[in-house]
C-alpha cells in the first residue's frame, strides 16, 4: 500500500455533519449561533472583570484565564468548520491540521488545569479563610498560571511532533469534522502503539490529574462544610462552589465522553456528538453559569450595559 510522509503541500478531508444540504444549513446556522455567544459571553466575563475593582480578586483572575482559553479552545476548530460548511470544501491543509492539534490540546489543557487552580483557591477560601490572601497572593496566582499555560505547551508540542513522525496511506479522509489525534492515529500506517501510549501518559497529566486535585479539594470542602453547626451556614458556603462545580463537572463529563467515544466506540456519530457538546457547547455554557449565579458579576455587567446604552 502506497503510504506518504506528509508535507504542507498535501492535504486530509474532514467528515461532514450531514450529507443531507438542508441539514448542514441548519447545522451551520446553529452552529454559527452558538460560536456568537460563546464568544460574547466570555467577552463580557472579560470586561466585567476587568472593570471592576472589587472582581480583582484570585477566582476572578482564575476566571478571566478561563474565558481566554474557552474563547480559544471554541476558535481552534469551530471557524473552519463554519467555513468548510458554507463553502462545501472538507479539506484541511497538513500545516492547518497541526495548527488544530496544538491549538485544541493546548486550551483543553488550559481550561483543565485553571479549573484546577480554582478548585485550589475555593479550598483555601473555604478551609483556610484568615490565611486567603496571604496563601493566594498575586506572586502565586502568576506562577499558577505560567505553569498551567508551560504544561499545556510542553504537552501540544508533544502531540505536534507525535503526529509529525507519523505515516499515511492513501485514504486521507479523517472521521472527524477537526483534526483529532485518536483519529490521525487510527488513519496512520505507521505503528503507532508508542504514539499511544504518550497520548495515554498526556491525558493522564491534563486530564486525570487535574481532576483528582479537583476532587480532593471538594472532599476537604465538604469536610469542612460538615463542621458548620447551621443549615443555611453550610448553604451558604457551598453556593460559593456551585459555579464552578457544574462547570467541572460539565467540562469533564464531556471530556470523557469524547475520550470514551473515540477509544471505545466505533460510532462515528457519537464520537461527533461528544466533542460538539465539549467544543462547542460547554465554552457557551459557562459564562452563562458564572453571571447567573454570581451577583458581583452580575453588577459588573449591569454596569457595563449601562455604560453602553
Amino acid at each position: 500500500m502506497e503510504t506518504y510522509n506528509l508535507t504542507g503541500t498535501l492535504e486530509f478531508l474532514l467528515l461532514d455533519l450531514s450529507e443531507d444540504t438542508e441539514l448542514q444549513f441548519i447545522f451551520f446556522v446553529l452552529f454559527l449561533l452558538i460560536y456568537l455567544l460563546t464568544v460574547l459571553g466570555n467577552v463580557l466575563i472579560i470586561l466585567a472583570i476587568s472593570s471592576d475593582s472589587q472582581l480583582h480578586s484570585p477566582m476572578y483572575f482564575f476566571l478571566y484565564n478561563l474565558s481566554l482559553s474557552d474563547m480559544g479552545f471554541s476558535s481552534t476548530t469551530v471557524p473552519k468548520m463554519l467555513i468548510n460548511m458554507q463553502t462545501h470544501n472538507k479539506s484541511i491543509t497538513y500545516a492547518g491540521c497541526l495548527t488544530q492539534v496544538f491549538f485544541f490540546i493546548l486550551f483543553g489543557g488550559m481550561d483543565s488545569l485553571l479549573l484546577t487552580a480554582m478548585a485550589y483557591d475555593r479550598w483555601v477560601a473555604i478551609c483556610h479563610p484568615l490565611h486567603y490572601q496571604v496563601i493566594l497572593n498575586p506572586r502565586l496566582c502568576r506562577c499558577l498560571l505560567i505553569l498551567s499555560f508551560f504544561i499545556s505547551v510542553l504537552s501540544s508540542q508533544v502531540h505536534c511532533l507525535m503526529v509529525s513522525q507519523l505515516t499515511f496511506c492513501t485514504n486521507m479522509e479523517i472521521h472527524h469534522f477537526f483534526c483529532d489525534v485518536p483519529e490521525l492515529l487510527k488513519l496512520s500506517c505507521s505503528d503507532s502503539f508508542i504514539s499511544n501510549i504518550v497520548r495515554i501518559i498526556l491525558s493522564i497529566i491534563l486530564g486525570f490529574l487535574p481532576m483528582s486535585g479537583i476532587l480532593y479539594s471538594y472532599y476537604k470542602i465538604t469536610s469542612s462544610i460538615f463542621k458548620f453547626p447551621s443549615l443555611l451556614g453550610k448553604y451558604k458556603v457551598f453556593s460559593t462552589c456551585g459555579s464552578h462545580l457544574s462547570v467541572v463537572c460539565l467540562f469533564y463529563g464531556t471530556g470523557i465522553g469524547v475520550y470514551l467515544s473515540s477509544t471505545v466506540s466505533s460510532s462515528y456519530g457519537e464520537s461527533m456528538v461528544a466533542s460538539v457538546l465539549y467544543i462547542m457547547v460547554v465554552p457557551m455554557i459557562n459564562p452563562f453559569i458564572y453571571s447567573l449565579r454570581n451577583k458581583d458579576i452580575k453588577k459588573a455587567l449591569q454596569k457595563i450595559v449601562r455604560q453602553i446604552l
